[in-house]
């Protein structure tokens, strides 16, 4: 085996009965992580003291995920070493969290072309780092610490330009990819194995306050640009084409598209697709149904 390549073992395969799309052995993913650390710093001294700081000297992958996340989220007046503790102890505490960073990890890597390695996703796509750390957020907001929660919201738009109202859920197996300009409510929900592209919204329709902004099914893709407002359902494997404004319910395994958007095969008879375009990541198969638009 030629100098500095890494030989990947397969991963291990998902769990039965996961809607998720969880892995068995965490241990895995962390081991995996740390050999791309070393193969990394071995062929680019410059980033050595970098890897080991962020990977390379913890112990679990929580420990390195709740450094890295102190580092990038910390300011003069929220010092990194509160921020280091709050996420650690979050981590620790609720297997859930960890669990789910390990699903939207594997969904990087197995979704995006452009993910070369697990420790890339850790390290440098904001889209998975905003999300992990709304988790924690999140996990704030439930238990009646808001002021904290809000403050971390804050530094998370401020840091990524991903804003996401602590009160939203957030399911696993996310992919938020680019993530840049992504805005989600405080009443929006998100299913597991969602794919959300950069410049999305899922908001409201006004100043009104109670249950007011999207349900996002299951296996949902929405594509870059995509405007989803009011308290509507977009339902499981659905696919939202980019640029599309959505205002009212989407059926499961149909496409929308345009402005206002439109069912692709009409709204008594859509067309219904059997992938899950979350996983799959299919923007356009639907076009040759939708437009006669040649080029």
């Amino acid at each position: 085996m030629p100098t500095g390549e890494l030989r990947y073992a397969s991963p291990p395969k998902p769990m039965a009965n996961s809607s998720a799309g969880g892995y068995e052995d965490e241990g895995w993913l962390w081991a995996q992580i740390k050999a791309e650390a070393r193969r990394d710093a071995e062929s680019e001294p410059a980033l050595a003291s970098y890897l080991y700081s962020t990977i390379l000297s913890h112990s679990s992958l929580e420990r390195s995920l709740s450094f890295h996340l102190g580092n990038k989220l910390c300011s003069s007046t929220l010092l990194s070493t509160l921020l280091y503790d709050l996420f650690l102890n979050a981590f620790t505490s609720d297997p859930s969290l960890r669990s789910a960073a390990v699903a939207d990890l594997h969904a990087a890597r197995q979704r995006d072309p452009a993910c070369v390695s697990y420790s890339h996703c850790l390290l440098n796509y904001k889209g998975f780092l905003a999300c992990q750390a709304h988790r924690v957020a999140h996990l704030l907001w439930q238990q009646s610490r808001r002021p904290l929660a809000l403050a971390l919201h804050s530094r998370i738009a401020d840091v990524f330009a991903v804003d996401i109202h602590p009160a939203a859920r957030i399911g696993k197996g996310i992919l938020f990819d680019h993530a840049t300009g992504m805005v989600v409510g405080e009443t929006a929900v998100i299913g597991n194995n969602v794919s959300i592209l950069h410049h999305v919204t899922l908001g409201g329709t006004g100043k009104a306050g109670g249950d007011r902004h999207p349900k996002i099914g299951d296996g949902v893709l929405i594509g870059a640009g995509a405007t989803i407002l009011g308290n509507i359902n977009i339902g499981e494997g659905a696919k939202i084409g980019a640029g599309s404004v959505v205002l009212i319910d989407v059926p499961p395994r149909t496409t929308a598209v345009g402005n206002p958007a439109r069912l692709v095969g009409g709204k008594e008879k859509p067309s219904k697709h059997e992938d899950v375009p979350g996983e799959s990541m299919d923007h356009t198969s639907f076009i040759s149904e939708w437009s006669d638009y040649i080029i």
